[in-house]
């Protein structure tokens, strides 16, 4: 596949952009017809978006990032815009007046991340075409030698992506810069050991593989080019990594898509963490006794708290057997979920515990990587980090944040009945756009939800210290977004953070601190949780009080996740109308 056959949809798709669209009808019928062209133009705009979520059409295009396909982007932007209002949103249903506020939030966020935000000059860890490629590799949608033909052709244009990469980068921050160095190198592995094993076990012929792999070795010069690039770039006057008021507030209200504003959810967190404290300091005096003897309570009762984390939290897996747990957790989870009705768990959909792999690492310790609406069957992956290379310390650390009852939290957030059960369902929805354009902060608050939901439904069998892990947990969430709000908002030192997330918190050491690196690589998606929670609580307890006796958790369940990804707010709205 040669890069003119991207060039030529590109330029077509600029031109179509200076045209007038007929006004189409304002109808459900004619609405859905329109979002099917959309979508299939957005294809062939954002190919790397279609395959991750199973439409392999363009699998063989790499979209170079320069200043001809973020014109395109943007013009392709303004002209759906510009579609979108020859409908009249109230004669629409109530699902479709949704979907056009999906697709008009995606537009105009794009245009807004180009054109103001500009990440793609500050931040050079936005650019890695390792995942995309190990994602060629390890699923299977379609016969391996397909996939790597496509593969192949895919190869012959990372030159040229990291090349326009390098030219776009300026004055970038020196957080990402790191990620961006360690990212690249360690996804690398992709070429240099997945690749070969893959063609070991393919029919290609032999001028195919050798064609392949020479293709594979101008890739990985060309990664480990921009790597060194980056680590002789000279940059004395490197961006703050923290966003700044103005762009945290449009960043917030593009992705977060809640109906309060950043300073009001903060100031939820706020409360919610005073009154976890208060939960927590309960049940600590009432259960001291029992693990501390007569050791006397210290006068500071955050401090009393801690101590009997401290205590509790001895108690974890060996690291060599941190997956291997997790692993034998899932089922037990499955039974609880099937055996109290909460939510009907689909069995022949198939969860996967495997290693973090390399190009991932760095971010976040546990993620789910799903299959999307158009690849239903593909596997779920639970990404877990590894331990190895650690040190005792601090895998140590780790590991008591990560003790026998937060990982179970964890299974459950993470996969049962959080967000693997979740995005089964989401690729379930009948409407493509909620599944394919889904909002971080409902897929992030479902599964939060779900570990308090699961506790008061009888999981841990109600023992004290399980709600006292469990607060700690939540107390997680809560900082999670206090945390972001601060740093990115109101200069919150690394000092400071690490104190609220150590002592006000109770994290450990090692867990704050990658927090807060996270906080420095990410903006807005740290306030996801607690917000997303927040509404789904509200939106639940409305819903019983106005159901009383009437009220199902597991309808509720299932008719909340049959709206797909959509933004609480939105699924609120069509629940209650």
């Amino acid at each position: 596949m040669k890069n003119s056959r991207f060039l030529v949809i590109l330029t077509m798709l600029f031109l179509v952009a200076c045209g007038s669209p007929e006004k189409p009808a304002s109808s459900d019928k004619d609405f859905d017809k329109w979002k099917n062209s959309f979508i299939e133009q957005y294809w062939k705009i954002y190919p790397g978006h279609a395959s991750s979520v199973g439409f392999h059409k363009y699998d063989d295009i790499l979209v170079i990032p320069n200043d001809v396909t973020r014109n395109t982007q943007i013009a392709f932007s303004k002209r759906m815009l510009k579609e979108l209002e020859r409908f009249d949103q109230t004669t629409l249903s109530a699902g479709n007046q949704t979907d056009f506020q999906i697709i008009e939030n995606k537009l105009k966020g794009r245009i807004w991340e180009i054109q103001e935000l500009k990440d793609w000059q500050w931040d050079p860890s936005g650019y890695n075409i390792c995942g995309s490629f190990a994602e060629m590799l390890n699923n299977n949608y379609d016969s391996l030698d397909a996939r790597l033909r496509n593969f192949s052709r895919r190869l012959l244009h990372v030159p040229a992506y990291y090349a326009a990469a390098a030219k776009n980068i300026q004055n970038p921050t020196r957080e990402h810069t790191k990620l961006a160095i360690s990212q690249n190198r360690g996804g690398v592995s992709v070429f240099t050991t997945d690749l070969p094993a893959a063609l070991e076990r393919s029919g290609l012929n032999s001028a195919e593989k050798d064609s392949l792999l020479a293709r594979s070795d101008r890739a990985v010069k060309a990664i480990h080019g921009y790597a060194d690039w980056l680590e002789q770039l000279k940059n004395d006057h490197p961006r703050d990594f923290r966003l700044g008021q103005a762009l945290y507030k449009q960043k917030f209200a593009f992705e977060i898509k809640s109906a309060s504003s950043p300073a009001q959810i903060y100031q939820k967190a706020l409360k919610h963490k005073q009154q976890l404290h208060k939960d927590m300091i309960a049940i600590a005096h009432k259960i001291w006794n029992k693990h501390m003897g007569n050791r006397p309570k210290p006068g500071d009762d955050l401090v009393m708290v801690r101590q009997l984390i401290d205590t509790l939290s001895v108690h974890h897996v060996k690291p060599e057997n941190f997956q291997a747990e997790i692993e034998r957790q899932i089922p037990e989870l499955e039974k609880f979920v099937n055996d109290h009705k909460l939510i009907y768990l689909d069995p022949k959909k198939p969860l996967v515990v495997r290693r973090e792999p390399d190009y991932m690492a760095g971010v976040a310790g546990a993620s789910i990587s799903a299959p999307g609406p158009y690849d239903k069957n593909g596997n779920t992956y639970y990404n877990v980090g590894s331990l190895s290379g650690w040190t005792s310390e601090a895998q140590e650390s780790y590991l008591r944040e990560y003790n026998d009852y937060v990982l179970q939290i964890l299974n459950i957030h993470e996969a049962v009945p959080g967000h693997y059960t979740q995005l089964v369902y989401s690729n379930q929805s009948p409407s493509l756009i909620k599944s394919l354009f889904g909002n971080g902060t409902m897929i992030e608050g479902w599964a939060v939800y779900t570990e308090r939901m699961m506790l008061e439904s009888g999981y841990g069998n109600d023992l004290p210290e399980m709600w006292l892990m469990y607060y700690k947990w939540n107390l997680r969430t809560t900082c999670n977004t206090i945390l972001d709000y601060s740093v990115h908002n109101l200069g919150m030192s690394q000092q400071q953070a690490l104190d609220l997330l150590t002592k006000e918190a109770f994290q450990q050491q090692a867990e704050a601190e990658g927090k807060w690196k996270r906080a420095t690589l990410t903006q807005v998606q740290l306030c996801s949780y607690f917000t997303g929670y927040v509404e789904i609580i509200e939106l639940r307890d409305e819903l019983k009080k106005k159901q009383g006796n009437d009220f199902n958790l597991k309808q509720f369940h299932e008719k909340f996740l049959s709206f797909g990804s959509a933004p609480v707010k939105d699924i609120r709205k069509l629940i209650l109308e």
